[in-house]
């Protein structure tokens, strides 16, 4: 047994936590930069915070997903504003940027110099300046991660910024911050949640640790994203908040899988939604996975592993796998998820996404290899 465990260094979580941002970050430095999503007004809550505690505040809107080029305008505004930490709120996107940003106040060169995949990929040398992430959104768990998925428009690809050196100082969870996401958000960041629990139990890097988080927020979400997305409770959204932290605590430590490997070509050559991608593809991928694992690889201990997944996800103590890939699927019928081709994709690009996604990061942790065969089967499925 070897594996390495690594998180945020404090994770804050409970309703109504947002107002100790103030005295929190104070302990940190004197001027924040506070990256937001594409509405900076919803932070306004912070930026008082801030602000009665004497700090200065420069803000940094990002609209849609984090891109290389986002990065180094909010590396200049931080640098112009003498910003010595950096706080994110906001979904995933607006989390990833400010992660990526206190990493590269600190760390020489371009960004492009340590991006894997499509950059040289070195290793990041020095600590990331000081970060508190602040998600909005029940799904990403960038609020404990390790790395920031950005987009590379010029190479049609998404890809990540990776180290420990940029973990966040501290990720405060409040689940009250949730209570106004519509419910097409909530359903694609919850379904992005699901995803990021049932991957990394099932993955070939799987640790006892990362296993306990994935026991725990699976259930969560099988008993309350229905919940938030018809009605919206803070009970549920307090179960979704915990269930993506479980979810950012075990990816970041374990792995993802097909799902993921697709979602980065897929979000780099379409308009297409994190969170609304990864639902799309939740089922197929399953599908596959299970399929050749009983075909190539009969001792695994991740078929096992799906029949768990499908008694959580059912309550149902006799359920096997099939029958929790069919929770799945109609999850997301309920959830009214999109199919693939409602973003604009093709057939004709089955073919580019195969070959970028088994170059992808994510596809290296799956359960096993999958051919390109069992890949485009995927892409059928889901489209």
């Amino acid at each position: 047994m070897k594996f390495e465990f690594a998180t945020a260094t404090r994770v804050l979580f409970g309703t109504g936590r947002i107002v100790e941002i103030g005295g929190i970050a104070r302990t940190f430095g004197c001027r924040a930069l506070l990256v937001t999503g594409g509405s900076p007004a919803r932070a306004q809550c912070v930026v008082r915070s801030l602000q009665a505690e004497g700090l200065g505040v420069t803000t940094f809107a990002v609209s849609g997903e984090p891109r290389v080029a986002d990065v180094r305008a909010g590396v200049e505004r931080a640098r112009a504003g003498q910003c010595d930490l950096v706080i994110g709120f906001g979904g995933g996107a607006a989390i990833d940027c400010g992660k990526a940003i206190a990493a590269m106040l600190t760390n020489p060169g371009d960004v492009l110099d340590y991006l894997e995949v499509v950059g040289q990929g070195r290793p990041l040398t020095e600590q990331a300046a000081p970060f508190i992430a602040i998600p909005t959104t029940s799904g990403a768990g960038a609020e404990v991660t390790k790395n920031a998925v950005l987009a590379v428009p010029d190479k049609a690809v998404k890809a990540s910024l990776r180290g420990v050196l940029m973990l966040p100082r501290v990720a405060l969870v409040d689940p009250a911050l949730t209570l106004k996401l519509p419910p097409d958000v909530t359903a694609a960041t919850g379904m992005d949640a699901l995803t990021q629990l049932i991957e990394p139990y099932t993955c070939c890097r799987a640790t006892p640790l990362t296993d306990a988080f994935c026991r725990d927020g699976i259930p969560r979400v099988a008993r309350s994203l229905r919940s938030a997305f018809a009605t919206g409770t803070i009970a549920s959204r307090e179960e979704m908040a915990m269930a993506a932290l479980d979810g950012g605590l075990a990816l970041a430590n374990s792995g993802l899988g097909a799902v993921h490997g697709f979602a980065a070509p897929l979000g780099g050559m379409f308009p297409a939604p994190h969170g609304a991608v990864c639902a799309a593809l939740l089922a197929p991928a399953m599908t596959a996975n299970l399929k050749a694992l009983r075909a190539r690889y009969a001792e695994s201990p991740s078929i096992g592993r799906y029949d768990e997944i499908a008694r959580w996800l059912t309550g149902d103590e006799s359920a096997d796998a099939e029958a929790g890939i069919d929770w799945v699927g109609k999850l997301a019928a309920d959830l009214d998820i999109p199919p693939l081709r409602r973003y604009g994709i093709q057939k004709s690009d089955f073919n580019l996404l195969v070959e970028k996604a088994g170059k992808a990061s994510s596809m290296k942790a799956n359960p096993l290899p999958l051919s390109d065969e069992e890949l485009m089967g995927i892409l059928e499925a889901a489209w």
